[in-house]
């Protein structure tokens, strides 16, 4: 799996200098990016050349200072390895000898006007999102209060009429039925909507609805990281429910674990202020504050004093 360079091209906005190189089938397959300072000082010792190899101002002055001779034998080296692609950030451009070498190893060579820092943190962080492993599960994923909550269940249980409330209610849709999970990291889930079905909702005897339209930009989000998961399930009065919330539950997804909440279903329960209330109570928890803890707390001062 990779990232098509066109793509990478469309994206970064860059500018190619080697436009006689074809780079309609390349891919880009390793979300790291490699500053070839120690290659071009002659050393390619555990040279990450699958990865895209970015050129800053250190490079690009060190190479100012070689001699004709060496600098060539150095060219020849560095581009003889099957590289993605070689960025230049700053505007610096490469001298016509780099890249006559470039096209004749059929090696595509881009610039940009970034700075050299913040262009790399900026193409690590979207390639690590475009080629984190992914898995597409049955849900809704909606953004309330700044908190990524994945509702899960049944079909037909609701999932999409109670995001559709939330939506009115001021909060943002991801995606509706289908969410494609990726993991960007050991801690971060980040939750995006296939393509097809991006900004609609399926309302079972009504149809197909586009948010987007209805609601305006503000009701609808690209990504969302996944912080808190309610699965919604039915009413059984034989079950015994958590009433206080003591110990946390989690689910899993991509070996990375999620808070989870399981919420029982009838008629008269409004899933919205429910949804509202476990993102605000998720969010206390993470800035410390346990509403269950401290109810357990005066609990336990109150039996002390009898």
């Amino acid at each position: 799996m990779g990232v098509k360079l066109q793509n990478v091209v469309e994206k970064m906005n860059l500018k190619n200098l080697t436009p006689d190189v074809d780079m309609t089938k390349r891919e880009v397959k390793v979300p790291d990016i490699n500053r070839p300072a120690l290659q071009l000082a002659g050393f390619f010792d555990h040279f990450e050349s699958e990865r895209v190899q970015i050129i800053g101002y250190v490079e690009y002055t060190y190479l100012e200072t070689l001699s004709e001779e060496h600098k060539m034998k150095i060219y020849d080296t560095l581009l003889s390895y099957a590289i993605p692609c070689f960025i230049f950030s700053r505007n610096l451009q490469p001298e016509p000898a780099f890249l006559e070498k470039a096209v004749a190893n059929d090696i595509p060579v881009f610039s940009t006007d970034q700075q050299t820092s913040s262009f790399s943190a900026e193409i690590i962080r979207w390639l690590k999102v475009e080629l984190a492993p992914c898995i597409s599960i049955h849900g809704v994923l909606v953004d309330v209060y700044g908190v990524g909550v994945l509702i899960m269940g049944e079909s037909g249980i609701g999932k999409s009429e109670a995001a559709l409330e939330l939506i009115k209610r001021g909060h943002r849709l991801v995606t509706d039925d289908v969410v494609e999970i990726h993991k960007v990291s050991d801690d971060t889930l980040v939750g995006t909507a296939p393509d097809i079905t991006r900004h609609f909702i399926e309302l079972r005897g009504i149809g197909i609805v586009d948010v987007k339209t209805l609601f305006g930009v503000q009701s609808v989000k690209e990504t969302q990281n996944i912080d808190l998961v309610i699965t919604l399930e039915d009413w059984n009065k034989d079950k015994e429910y958590d009433r206080l919330g003591l110990t946390e539950e989690y689910t899993e997804f991509l070996g990375n674990k999620v808070v989870c909440h399981n919420i029982p279903i009838r008629p008269g329960r409004n899933l919205a202020i429910i949804v509202e209330s476990a993102s605000v109570n998720h969010r206390q928890k993470q800035m410390g504050y346990n509403a269950a803890q401290e109810l357990y707390r005066r609990v336990q001062e109150n039996l002390k004093r009898k």
